[in-house]
């Protein structure tokens, strides 16, 4: 177990005080313990997620139906893979 310790404004301690006695919770400890684990994971969740605008969604979309032809340099990484492929065959 670890300590935390923060300095809080006496209105802010109260709100949570109440917060913590609305929400069923025996202790402000508890309260405060169970938010900070919620806001932890919301930040993290929204950290790791993608978000697109609504013209870079349509572009992701379209490149994925329709993709480019393969360049020179796709064809020529594609030859070199094939090579190797079959002589390990």
């Amino acid at each position: 177990m670890s300590r935390l310790e923060a300095r809080i404004p006496r209105e802010l301690k109260r709100t949570l005080e109440r917060a913590a006695a609305v929400t069923g919770h025996p202790t402000l400890t508890s309260f405060m313990i169970y938010s900070l684990r919620l806001s932890a994971r919301r930040a993290i969740e929204e950290h790791q997620q993608a978000r697109l605008t609504a013209d870079e969604s349509t572009n992701f979309v379209q490149a994925l139906l329709t993709p480019a032809a393969p360049n020179a340099a796709l064809r020529a990484a594609f030859g070199r893979y094939r090579g190797e492929a079959h002589a390990g065959a």
